[in-house]
């Protein structure tokens, strides 16, 4: 990466007969009682919009999904997998295919957090110092793919939607998306050729993928085996 979360209104159980509500001068029969109550549940139910699928909390930055996640596609390595509950979790939250974002992890850290390269880019989305706020942890898995995630999507929008482009920008900035991608530099065109292979072959439902066999062959192998032996995964 080169640059780079409400509650449901509750209804109370019962009104106090020595109250100071509306109604405390009233002595309702249990059966009115029951049927109002009815009434005021349907209307507030009713309020809650079932189309939301994630709500996001701004105190923890957790994602709260309502609806069922999206699955991860089988083609990722075991290391990648070992996240794909959080990975379902993440994308739900930044509105991103999970896919794309078991994508990113697979080809920037095959699934280590406490990976760093050589540029200083850090954790499972690889991503540089001055993305965190002070305080921040960035090799904290939450932290870092709130941060990575927050970008990949931000570089998906600049691209109009196009996966390949947006992998372009995350890898070499959201500001080069625009360009000739004859001044992409070798890195960012391999990086994008390989990304957006192995993307529509897990979007395509799979179950092997070339490009990620091509990567794991070119360099991922040990980036894989680093990562295998840092989880603690069983061979």
């Amino acid at each position: 990466m080169s640059e780079r979360r409400s509650s449901s209104p509750s209804v109370p159980a019962a009104a106090s007969s020595s109250g100071g509500g509306c109604l405390s001068g009233f002595l309702l029969p249990p059966l009115a009682v029951v049927g109002m109550g009815a009434i005021l549940m349907f209307f507030v139910l009713g309020t809650v919009n079932p189309a939301s699928s994630t709500e996001i909390s701004a105190q923890t930055g957790e994602a709260h999904t309502r609806n069922p996640l999206l699955p991860v596609s089988p083609i990722f390595t075991p290391e990648v997998q070992y996240w794909s509950a959080r990975i379902q979790v993440w994308a739900a939250a930044a509105g991103l295919d999970p896919n794309l974002v078991a994508t990113v992890m697979q080809i920037e850290s095959c699934g280590d957090p406490s990976a760093q390269s050589r540029a200083g880019a850090m954790g499972l989305f690889q991503v540089m110092p001055y993305h965190f706020a002070a305080g921040e942890d960035p090799y904290e898995p939450e932290t870092n793919a709130l941060r990575g995630l927050d970008y990949l999507r931000r570089s998906l929008e600049a691209a109009n939607g196009d996966p390949r482009l947006a992998l372009a920008g995350y890898n070499g900035g959201i500001g080069m998306i625009g360009q000739s991608e004859s001044r992409w530099s070798a890195e960012t065109q391999r990086y994008a050729a390989r990304g957006s292979g192995i993307y529509q072959d897990a979007a395509s439902e799979k179950t092997e993928s070339p490009y990620l066999q091509e990567w794991l062959t070119a360099s991922g192998v040990y980036l894989c085996r680093q990562a295998h032996e840092r989880l603690g995964i069983s061979p």
